[in-house]
């Protein structure tokens, strides 16, 4: 029998990013587990797709389509998944970009190349987070927010300087909010995916020099995929992460340890 906690009924969860990938992997977590769960997304093809996929799982599901790096557009998204699905529970700021264009090395990367992923990884979070923040204060009865990261914010990123800026700085915002937000009874956390194949990294991930010289590095043997990710959606919505905050949790397979 499962553990009664794990159970969300009745909860709604945001999921941004949430039509492929990690984010489609923490939605259909989140569904199987009861919630109610809204992905938000560029792509509409993709968006339908992943919410005919969560709508199998039997509870309520929607899906918008939103530019995080679109202040007004967060707003106005946000404001339509509460008035569909009455609240928002837990949210997770997944959506983000992938450095491109570094080849020529960080001495010439562009100002506009450097922004374009500052736009969605950074500010995309930060408006994410400040919309849903604001929404669970005002309502009270507290919440989860987690915003996802990357190895690179921990270990050296060559020519993806930019990246892994904004995945260092999403680490130092959550741990800012998880001590503001405590007192609303707000927990903030950020996951910390390691190599993950998803439609990001396929490319990369299944060239021959990352099949024979990081994948070997990964003990589990294997790259992550994006239902790796539900488990962990799970618990940070449910009631049993009620006193874990501030936490950087990592997902990588065991990849930083060797």
């Amino acid at each position: 029998m499962a553990h009664p906690g794990f159970d969300l009924t009745g909860k709604v969860a945001l999921v941004t990013g949430g039509n492929s990938g990690i984010g489609l992997g923490m939605a259909e977590g989140l569904a199987r587990a009861g919630a109610s769960v809204c992905i938000w997304g560029t792509n509409e093809d993709k968006n339908a797709a992943a919410l005919k996929q969560l709508l199998s799982h039997g509870g309520k599901a929607m899906a918008l389509r939103c530019d995080v790096a679109d202040e007004a557009a967060v707003e106005r998204a946000f404001a339509d998944t509460v008035s569909a699905l009455g609240r928002v529970d837990s949210c997770f700021a997944n959506a983000g970009v992938s450095g491109r264009g570094g080849a020529a090395g960080f001495a010439k990367m562009a100002t506009a190349e450097w922004r374009r992923v500052m736009s969605v990884n950074l500010d995309g979070a930060f408006f994410t987070l400040r919309t849903a923040s604001r929404h669970m204060i005002e309502r009270g009865g507290g919440g989860s927010l987690a915003v996802t990261s990357s190895l690179s914010a921990m270990m050296g990123a060559p020519r993806s300087q930019h990246y892994a800026a904004t995945k260092g700085a999403v680490i130092s915002l959550m741990r800012a909010l998880a001590v503001e937000l405590a007192r609303h009874q707000v927990r903030v956390n950020a996951i910390v995916p390691g190599w993950i194949d998803t439609p990001m990294t396929e490319v990369a991930l299944h060239g021959e020099a990352f099949t024979q010289k990081v994948l070997p590095r990964v003990p589990l043997r294997r790259w992550g995929v994006g239902a790796d990710f539900g488990g962990i959606a799970v618990y940070l919505a449910s009631d049993l992460s009620a006193y874990h905050t501030g936490d950087t949790l990592v997902i990588d397979g065991g990849y930083v340890l060797y």
